[in-house]
């Protein structure tokens, strides 16, 4: 019975063994938060020791050595975020052998693609360009849970109000007071008197109810389709290319480096976003699986704390392991197919239609304006261009 036990043991090790060996990762998209501050030291350090954790998690499926085919890296146009990328790349790819051009300096140049703030439409948002998301603001804020939220913490409002003098103290602006006063305190800088403990714990709770509102609390799924479901769709199409095998193709990692309102945009999205902020160098982690009978699989994990594994995230409706086909119709609903048609954006022939119609408008009125002048200059009541007529008759000599 021992024996008939261990050998049950031993084909079920077997069976899940050779399961394992025929799951192959082959593609990674990880979005990360900047560092701390901007960027100040403690913001470096945690993105040199996120850039060693992939090195690490990723040990045999990247090259040991920078190879630019392997990996994309992009990132917005912050000074920032760019630091943090420099950082990240130089814990995950310190140079070896021949890539060492200096004995004394563990780093080397690795290219970080960004495009104009005024161009970005894919990593930062909310984006402005968008009246219907506008208009859903509007709305969000007449939602009983905003207002009810916006009465209860009304006192921390009214505070910030007095204290800083800030213009505008509301649910969604509180979040930079929060900001900054948790880096000055992670900095060992002395805090207001008015700031107390329990002052910064409510502050905390309306900072990450503001992050919530941006892209949650009303109609999250149409928010999605005009703000963070860019993000997701450029996500998903990458996925489903990498999917299909190529001979040819290199690419093993895209890494783009965003902010908080980034990662909440693509997490609300997913409608995996738990409702607090993301820390300072917290990682959203994509990847992309092939098993040998060619079927292919998603699983995504979120690094929020650096003492501790990333956990995994499981898309409503899928399993931690999803199928790529059930990945993308899942997240279908949530990505838009004409961003601007949903968004209520004039289209560019409305708009020079318009604009015909306004200069018609002011060159007739010119037309009306010039004649109604001449007209004036020709009516017999003018005084302008006068002239004495003599009468003849009585100018003749007798």
């Amino acid at each position: 019975m021992a024996s008939a036990a261990g050998l049950f043991v031993l084909t079920v090790l077997s069976v899940c063994g050779a399961a394992a060996a025929e799951k192959k990762l082959v593609y990674v998209t990880v979005l990360f938060r900047h560092g701390f501050g901007q960027l100040s030291q403690i913001g470096m350090r945690q993105h040199f020791e996120l850039g060693q954790f992939l090195r690490n998690r990723y040990k045999g499926f990247l090259n040991e050595t920078y190879n630019r085919h392997e990996i994309s890296v992009r990132s917005t146009d912050y000074d920032r975020t760019l630091m943090s990328a420099e950082a990240n790349l130089a814990g995950l790819y310190p140079p070896s052998g021949q890539q060492v051009f200096n004995p004394n300096l563990k780093w080397q140049p690795i290219p970080i693609h960004t495009v104009p703030k005024s161009e970005e439409r894919l990593l930062s948002f909310p984006l402005g360009d968008c009246p219907r998301y506008n208009q859903l603001m509007i709305d969000t804020e007449q939602t009983e849970e905003f207002i009810n939220i916006t009465i209860k913490y009304q006192d921390i409002l009214e505070l910030v109000k007095n204290k800083t003098g800030m213009n505008k103290t509301s649910v969604e602006t509180v979040w930079s007071l929060y900001d900054t006063l948790l880096c000055e305190s992670i900095h060992n800088m002395s805090a207001p008197d008015w700031v107390t403990p329990d002052v910064m714990q409510r502050l905390g709770v309306l900072k990450d109810f503001g992050t919530k509102v941006i892209f949650g609390v009303y109609k999250q799924q149409e928010k999605s389709r005009l703000q963070g479901g860019l993000l997701l769709g450029e996500i998903v199409k990458n996925l489903s290319k990498m999917a299909v095998p190529d001979p040819k193709q290199q690419l093993k990692m895209t890494m783009l480096s965003a902010h908080d309102t980034t990662v909440i945009a693509l997490q609300s999205s997913l409608d995996i976003f738990n409702a607090q902020a993301p820390p300072y160098a917290c990682c959203q982690i994509f990847e992309l699986y092939r098993e040998d009978n060619g079927s292919v699989s998603v699983s995504m994990f979120y690094r929020n704390d650096s003492t501790v594994d990333p956990y995994p995230l499981q898309l409503p409706g899928c399993s931690l392991d999803c199928p790529l086909e059930d990945f993308v119709r899942i997240t279908k609903p949530s990505i838009s197919d004409d961003r601007d048609k949903e968004c209520e954006v004039p289209s560019k022939g409305a708009e020079v239609i318009i604009s015909l119609v306004v200069s018609s408008c002011l060159l007739l009125f010119l037309i009306i304006l010039i004649l109604g002048i001449i007209c004036c200059q020709k009516s017999p009541n003018s005084t302008q261009g006068y002239h004495h007529v003599i009468n003849q008759e009585v100018g003749e000599e007798s």
